[in-house]
């Protein structure tokens, strides 16, 4: 297969029988160059299939335009929510998106992490894994001042910016419906607290159970990955204690859907037996049967504030900004599943 070589602006010059400066200002839009001049070189290129070296350009003016993206997992509605709002914004501004996702694992969050970095983003939006525990990658965009700024997860050793939702109050809301409801036993699978997000949801599990002076019994809390088959087994775990749990706050919806398929499997109802709540509002979450309780976050406009807030940083890299913590709300739908 023959390499068809790469049409330069000399080549159009030479085409059009005009120099090559009238050709890089003609496709510049400059007002130097006629309409007239301007048409017939913007046409010249299209017949000559020309690519302007958008590359070179960005490197003579340090801008390229492009955001780059990085979250655990793709597939999870609340972040594929939470990148249409940032590419929305973002193309609003005339911004790329480059969007990684590092499945929950450390070394790929480095990896995603420095690919962005080499491929030289203006700005970088980060959700951390749930083995982050280190900044050493981080620290590449916040010494070269490049903004970066954190969505949900957040690495508190660095400062920047961050946009989260109210954790602490999602748990506490959870905890008082199941306590409302009548349940005595209130059990919680939660995250690894490496992670702000699944500290503050346990914290305010607590505070709910303590206002309510109820215990925290022993092996009520467990502590997962939260994977649809580590749901499984921690649910199991609890539902064999001696004294199982009435209700159980699940630590996202996947996790509470494993709950719901063990509860089938062993005869179990659900809300009658024990009453199940989850986290994210995961599309499925309203059709399975019976259909789940859970959390609702603002992933979309998460999303959006992000990249607008990150791009005004963009456009202000001279100017002194303080760093700010924006905390929205969330909504608790209550469900059959704790009804």
């Amino acid at each position: 297969m023959r390499n068809h070589p790469e049409i330069t602006i000399h080549d159009l010059a030479n085409e059009l029988k005009i120099s090559a400066s009238t050709v890089s200002r003609a496709l510049s839009d400059n007002i130097r160059i006629s309409d007239k001049t301007r048409e017939k070189v913007r046409q010249k290129a299209i017949d000559m299939g020309y690519r302007p070296n958008v590359l070179a350009a960005h490197l003579r003016s340090k801008k390229t335009n492009t955001l780059g993206v990085v979250v655990p997992r793709i597939d999870r509605y609340f972040f594929s929510s939470a990148i249409s709002g940032i590419e929305d914004y973002a193309w609003s501004k005339g911004f790329n998106v480059i969007i990684s996702q590092s499945n929950d694992l450390l070394l790929k969050e480095i990896n995603c992490v420095q690919t962005l970095f080499n491929n030289r983003v203006d700005g970088m939006i980060i959700s951390i894994s749930m083995q982050t525990n280190e900044d050493k990658h981080l620290k590449l965009f916040s010494e070269k001042n490049i903004p970066i700024i954190f969505f949900d997860r957040f690495c508190p050793t660095i400062n920047s910016d961050r946009i989260l939702v109210d954790d602490f109050d999602s748990g506490y809301k959870i905890t008082r419906h199941l306590i409302e409801r009548g349940c005595k036993r209130i059990a919680h699978i939660a995250g690894p607290e490496l992670l702000n997000i699944y500290k503050d949801r346990k914290d305010g599990y607590i505070k709910a159970l303590n206002e309510s002076s109820i215990s925290l019994s022993e092996g009520y809390l467990e502590v997962t990955g939260l994977t649809k088959e580590e749901g499984k087994q921690a649910f199991a775990r609890l539902m064999l204690l001696p004294n199982p749990p009435d209700g159980v706050f699940c630590g996202n919806d996947t996790t509470a859907l494993s709950a719901l398929e063990y509860c089938r499997q062993n005869n179990l109802k659900v809300p009658d037996d024990v009453a199940l709540i989850g986290f994210s509002d995961e599309p499925f979450s309203a059709v399975v049967t019976p259909s789940l309780s859970t959390v609702k976050q603002p992933g979309y406009l998460m999303g959006f504030q992000s990249a607008k807030k990150i791009i005004h940083r963009i456009e202000n890299l001279n100017s002194i900004i303080p760093f700010e913590q924006i905390i929205l709300p969330t909504q608790l739908i209550i469900r059959e599943s704790s009804q």
